[in-house]
This record gives structure tokens, C-alpha cells and sequence, in this order.
């Protein structure tokens, strides 16, 4: 009833619909991934919003204390100790210590807890860093806010430091190499 080439041609559509079926489920996948892509770019996107909205707030609370400073980069310090040694310059090497947390309090990193101090070229860091240290002489304890596009703007850093976090650090600036 069927001859060889009817049978060829079988075998063939039979192939064709089993790739057919494969490229279905890829693009189900995909469908399914890209959907995955855009939910976690809504939630990256509403955070680093709210993220930055709460430091807004932050700040200009803290800023009302008559003790801190504000610098026209937006970054705030408040003196906690003033020492009398001389400040680094943009490329100093510097010997710190330092407590960094959350504006909700949460610690993301302490040289103080590790119980070593950290030292640093402060061309290398956070832009906010920089700028206060140099502000800094030695023997100095300060506060810093550090506003996101002074820290790591809208970038993921890492659990506790979300897309447009605002810093809290407490440093110590003990040493120029």
C-alpha cells in the first residue's frame, strides 16, 4: 500500500514534528525565563526606588542634628572626635577602622568586629570615602552618610547593600602610609 518513498516521507514528517515539539518547549522556556527577566527587573527597579526614597528621608532627618555636616556632594559627617594629625590626599594610603551598616541599622561589613584595622589607597573605594577621609586628620572619628551615588548607586552589592542604598559608616582614621 505505501511504497519506500512513502515511507521515507513518513519517517520524515515524523522527524519534522518531533523537532517541532522541541522548539515549542524552547520557546515556552524562554517564554518562561523572560518572564522570570522582566519580574526581576520590576522588583531590582522598585527597590532601588524605595531604596532611595528611605535614604532620602534618612538623611534629611539625620541632617537636621546640629552637628552634622553637609557637603555640597550631598554627603553628610558628623564629628565624633576630632584628632590633630595631618589629612590624607586623594591618594594617600590609609590605615582605618571603620563599622558600616544600613540606614535600618543592618552590619554589612566592620573592621572593628574582624578586630584588625583595614588599610586602603583612597583612590580605590567609594567615592564618598574618599571624599570625607581627606576631610579627616588623623586620630579623627567620624560618622558618614553616604548617599548612593557617593556609594554604589544602583548597582546589587550584596544582600544588606540593595541598588541605590544610602551608607552609614563609623571611621576611625588612624594612619597615612
Amino acid at each position: 500500500m505505501f511504497g519506500a518513498g512513502s515511507l521515507s516521507f513518513m519517517i520524515y514528517l515524523f522527524q519534522l514534528s518531533i523537532m517541532i515539539y522541541h522548539l515549542c518547549i524552547n520557546l515556552i522556556f524562554v517564554k518562561k525565563i523572560m518572564g522570570v527577566a522582566d519580574l526581576l527587573f520590576k522588583k531590582k527597579k522598585e527597590l532601588a526606588e524605595k531604596n532611595l526614597k528611605d535614604g532620602q528621608e534618612y538623611m534629611f532627618e539625620y541632617g537636621k542634628r546640629e552637628s552634622v555636616v553637609q557637603l555640597p556632594s550631598g554627603l553628610q559627617y558628623e564629628i565624633i572626635t576630632e584628632g590633630d594629625g595631618p589629612k590624607p590626599g586623594p591618594k594617600s594610603m590609609v590605615k582605618c577602622h571603620y563599622h558600616g551598616t544600613t540606614i535600618a541599622g543592618k552590619v554589612f561589613d566592620s573592621s572593628v568586629k574582624r578586630g584588625t584595622p583595614a588599610s586602603f589607597p583612597l583612590n580605590k573605594v567609594i567615592k564618598g570615602w574618599t571624599e570625607a577621609l581627606q576631610l579627616m586628620p588623623v586620630g579623627s572619628k567620624w560618622r558618614l552618610i553616604i548617599p548612593p551615588h557617593l556609594a554604589y548607586g544602583d548597582q546589587q552589592i550584596s544582600k544588606e547593600i540593595g541598588p541605590n542604598s544610602t551608607l552609614v559608616f563609623q571611621v576611625e582614621l588612624l594612619d597615612i602610609k
